[in-house]
């Protein structure tokens, strides 16, 4: 058994795994459950003291509300302080998703209540005092919109996780665009070439990243070929860690390039990138926030089904609204449930989220004349992913940190173990 090599990112390190923007969505959540709670107070007491049975009972549904929203921020809470807790084997990133699926539940449950009570005033009418249901539903509607106001800047951030380098820190520096940054693979090493530009003309680097891996400034030169044919050589300087061009780079930087080293010629290819984030990716989704979301927007749902439906009701003494109103509201409520448990219920399981980086990972290890023998990815928090690799291979030069390094330039790959195993050691 000593011919196979297993290394992981992480080994002897913390493995905290929660989304980027963990705290402020915690802080969110418990926002809008004071502000929940104050209308709840408000609305009972009113209720009790003016004699209003309509106003008690809107009390008590914001109290299943604000329940609902503690399910999510004790989960935050829980999470951030357990981040360390070595008895979370992958930490507790997964802890939100768990709340998620929790809360999907209990939506299910609303969505049915709702479609039980609309569905028996159908059967069975019952006077509805307009007075004091229509302002109740707008009250409760203003204080819906802004739980939803409170927590759409969390929904709609982009939780993009922070990959762990764990130990293996890049050579090149962090300024340096992850989408303008290729790597080459020449038999002396893994090495990183780059365009940097943090408040400097831009500039290459080329950095290695394996230990001993080494260039000769002199050795190293770039040729980059633009589509309109223009072609431009860069030399390059030692700078102590990494070798930088001379000359800075033309704008755009949308072009081949060749490195030519001691041992040959590489191709790498950069493209001009808008450097945006795209939103709600299946592996960076917050699902706890998105759970406390999709509550207040039932919630501010029911309220405009109701005051449309009562508003028809008084005004053509169509009673059947109301009750319409609920069973839709209900439907939509069910959708949206149904939505949040089937994706909550799959990172519980530990299914594939992101097919995706499946297939970049295989190919970015196959396509160097490797095969992959056994690959399983799935994601351990918001923006965390989590790889197990086994891989054959007849270059005996390759161990672990090489496809470390490999691999080290997905985003949000944050903890990667890999078995290397000769060849022939594969049946």
């Amino acid at each position: 058994m000593s011919d196979f090599k297993d290394a992981a990112f992480g080994a002897g390190h913390d493995h905290i795994f929660l989304g980027a923007a963990h705290e402020q969505n915690e802080r969110r959540t418990w926002a809008v459950i004071a502000l929940c709670s104050a209308m709840m107070l408000l609305e009972i007491v009113g209720g009790s003291l003016f004699g209003s049975l309509a106003l008690v009972a809107d009390g008590l549904h914001m109290s299943t509300h604000a329940g609902a929203m503690l399910i999510a921020a004790l989960a935050y809470t829980y999470a951030r302080k357990h981040a360390t807790d070595s008895r979370f084997v992958f930490g507790t990133g997964k802890l939100g998703d768990l709340a998620g699926f929790t809360s999907a539940i209990v939506l299910a449950m609303i969505a049915l209540l709702i479609g039980y009570e609309a569905v028996s005033r159908f059967l069975s009418p019952v006077p509805i005092h307009f007075g004091e249901a229509i302002p109740i539903a707008v009250l409760g509607l203003l204080v819906n919109l802004a739980s939803v106001w409170l927590l759409s800047g969390a929904h709609h951030c982009h939780s993009h996780g922070h990959g762990h380098a764990h130990g293996h820190g890049h050579g090149h520096d962090d300024h340096a665009h992850e989408d303008e940054m290729q790597r080459i693979f020449p038999p002396s090493g893994v090495f990183a070439v780059s365009i940097f530009e943090d408040g400097v003309p831009p500039v290459f680097r080329i950095t290695p990243e394996t230990a001993g891996s080494r260039l000769e400034a002199s050795a190293v030169s770039v040729t980059t070929m633009r589509p309109n044919g223009t072609q431009q050589v860069f030399s390059f300087a030692d700078r102590g860690g990494y070798l930088e061009s001379m000359d800075d780079i033309p704008e755009p930087h949308a072009f081949k390039a060749i490195v030519q080293l001691p041992d040959g010629e590489y191709e790498v290819e950069f493209e001009e990138h808008e450097h945006g984030h795209e939103a709600h990716e299946a592996s960076t989704r917050d699902h706890n926030i998105r759970a406390a979301y999709i509550h207040v927007m039932a919630d501010a749902a029911v309220s405009v089904l109701a005051i449309i439906g009562l508003v028809l009701a008084r005004t053509f003494d169509w009673l059947w609204m109301d009750p319409l109103a609920g069973v839709i509201g209900a439907l939509v409520i069910a959708n949206w449930s149904y939505g949040l448990m089937r994706d909550t219920g799959a990172i519980l399981l530990d299914m594939n989220s992101d097919r995706r980086m499946v297939e970049n990972v295989r190919h970015a290890i196959e396509d160097r004349g490797d095969k992959v023998v056994d690959l399983h990815v799935w994601r351990v928090g918001p923006g965390h992913m989590s790889a197990v690799v086994s891989v054959a291979t007849g270059e005996p030069q390759r161990d672990s940190r090489f496809y470390h390094a490999v691999l080290r330039r997905f985003e949000g790959l944050s903890h990667v173990t890999v078995e290397v195993q000769p060849a022939r050691a594969v049946v």
